[in-house]
């Protein structure tokens, strides 16, 4: 029983339009991501380089390890083993991915709020033109001096 509870509830979930544009913003944030990646690797990053005088940053990186090859007694390669390296050069590029992208989406939800706010403001101009509004407290002191007159018209 409750495993078919479970699937209703999986189902129930799959429906919801939530789930499809969800879908679709996974699916363009990949190609988003993948135009980000070939503007800074393909365009930004090498002028950043020119900039600074030639240098590539995705060649960056710190060699912990040396590749070599093991050879047996008769010089025969028996394998081969591949450089260990930290390439921070890459990471420097991959954050300056992130960097864009992350203010790309600011911006886009920037505006997004800018048209949310301004779709809200016409409503809520409509339901206010709906209701009258309320007249404004009268200060203590003219409530005081209408009540003073109004016994004084009541004693003569």
């Amino acid at each position: 029983m409750a495993k078919c509870r479970f699937i209703q509830e999986f189902k129930d979930f799959a429906v919801k339009g939530n789930v499809v544009d969800m879908a679709v913003g996974v699916v363009i944030g990949g190609a988003f991501g993948k135009i980000v990646s070939s503007l800074v690797a393909d365009i930004i990053m090498p002028l950043v380089g020119w900039l600074c005088g030639g240098i590539d940053f995705a060649t960056w990186r710190w060699v912990i390890r040396p590749a070599r090859t093991i050879t047996n007694e008769a010089g025969e390669v028996v394998k081969e083993v591949a450089e260990a390296s930290l390439n921070y050069g890459n990471f420097i590029q991959t954050f300056v991915d992130f960097l864009i992208i992350a203010f790309s989406i600011f911006l886009v939800i920037k505006l997004i709020n800018r048209v949310k706010n301004k779709m809200a403001a016409p409503a809520e101009e409509s339901v206010a033109a709906q209701e009258p509004e309320a007249p404004a407290p009268k200060p203590e002191d003219v409530q005081l001096l209408e009540e003073i007159r109004d016994l004084l018209k009541n004693r003569q």
